[in-house]
């Protein structure tokens, strides 16, 4: 099993970045634990800040793996573009939050791209990426 983890803007600066909200783990140090606790999956990565580059990756991953992760971040809440892209491709997204976006401010709580997503997994911190993984082993998509 191939899948995908897209990551969008800020999210390079995790460890960093609000760490009462985000932790102090940078997603690098966090991709080596998760890769090690499914050797058996190929699990790529692609963070970008900018995004058209995010739609690029979406569709570029969207017809090679299995499966796709998605942490939009700001651009969940404010992309229609993104939103269309999930929706144009073929493999199953599934949309991830570190933080509890529904606990936070009112705008955050409106998703553009949970219409075409799989499921939404919010709220766990990195460890929502690993929920997301085990629900694509899992075969509940």
């Amino acid at each position: 099993m191939k899948i995908m983890i897209i990551n969008g803007p800020n999210l390079n600066l995790l460890g960093k970045r609000e760490p009462g909200l985000y932790g102090t783990q940078n997603f690098e140090s966090y991709l080596k634990k998760l890769r090690s606790n499914f050797p058996d999956i190929q699990l790529d990565y692609f963070q970008s800040n900018i995004e058209g580059e995010i739609i690029d990756a979406l569709q570029k991953a969207g017809f090679l793996y299995n499966g796709i992760i998605l942490n939009a971040a700001g651009y969940t809440h404010t992309s229609v573009s993104i939103g269309d892209a999930v929706k144009a491709i073929e493999t199953k997204v599934i949309e991830v939050h570190i933080s509890n976006i529904f606990a936070r401010e009112e705008y955050r709580h409106k998703s553009m791209i949970s219409g075409g997503t799989k499921g939404v997994i919010s709220g766990f911190g990195l460890d929502s990426y690993r929920l997301a993984v085990e629900a694509f082993l899992g075969g509940r998509l």
